[in-house]
């Protein structure tokens, strides 16, 4: 018995060895033309999924931060793993890659996709960019065009738009169903969140979130809500406003 597991033992000593072996065998150190080649090839890729990503965010808009992420993202994946040149750790840190949070505030799940676009790229220039260049570019292909196509049919998009309404109101006006009519011939459902006074209580101030419908003259809109508030201020605002870059 003793000599069965002496023997077990050996053999799975030596397996362990010859997989250690084969593990080193395959890592092994990159090259500087490996290496610049993807980092290269990373940052084309990262210029043309940022422009993908600008062209499908005109009107909408976008930050030049999130611009300059999309950029650099694909060459440093790349880049770190290329000087890894294991596919297992590669395939690891392209996990964690996976796990980082890229924007400080909650963003919208379309520009989540993009993050995924740069860095799966990142992912196949570094692994394999130099053997296969033509499967990188196939693979932005595809994945642009499907994203540049979803923008020009809209497809997916929805009939209104979820929108803040501001109107502010004489003290002496009351604001319980004063707009309805208006609301209910603009938009899908509106909710008012709240009432607070302003200017030491000689104004209300209301705000709603409403369902805005995409085919309304925003501006006929916020014409007749002037003539019911007495030529106050009204914003019409979108639902998570921020400071944006709108192309002209």
């Amino acid at each position: 018995m003793l000599n069965t597991i002496t023997n077990a033992l050996t053999v799975t000593s030596s397996e362990l060895s010859s997989l250690l072996s084969n593990v080193t065998a395959t890592t092994s150190t990159a090259s500087v033309g490996d290496m610049l080649f993807a980092l290269i090839l990373g940052v084309v890729m990262g210029f043309l999924i940022s422009l993908v990503y600008i062209f499908t965010h005109k009107k909408s808009g976008y930050t030049q931060s999130y611009v300059m992420t999309l950029l650099m993202l694909p060459p440093i994946v790349a880049i770190v793993l290329v000087m890894i040149n294991s596919m297992a750790s590669a395939l690891s840190l392209a996990g964690v890659f996976t796990l980082c949070r890229y924007r400080t505030v909650p963003g919208d799940p379309k520009d989540i996709t993009y993050v995924f676009f740069a860095m799966a790229t990142g992912v196949i220039c570094g692994i394999n960019g130099g053997g296969h260049v033509w499967f990188v570019f196939v693979f932005f292909a595809v994945i642009a065009a499907v994203l540049i196509l979803i923008e020009v049919l809209r497809y997916g998009i929805c009939k209104t738009s979820s929108m803040t309404l501001k109107v502010t109101i004489p003290e002496n006006l009351n604001y319980i169903g004063l707009f309805d009519d208006i609301l209910a011939e603009n938009t899908t459902s509106w909710h008012l969140k709240r009432v607070k006074t302003t200017n030491f209580g000689s104004l209300f101030e209301l705000i709603y979130s409403i369902q805005l419908k995409n085919d309304v003259d925003q501006k006929k809109f916020m014409d007749e809500i002037r003539k019911r508030n007495g030529n106050l201020t009204v914003i019409l605002s979108l639902y998570c406003y921020e400071d944006q870059v709108y192309d002209k």
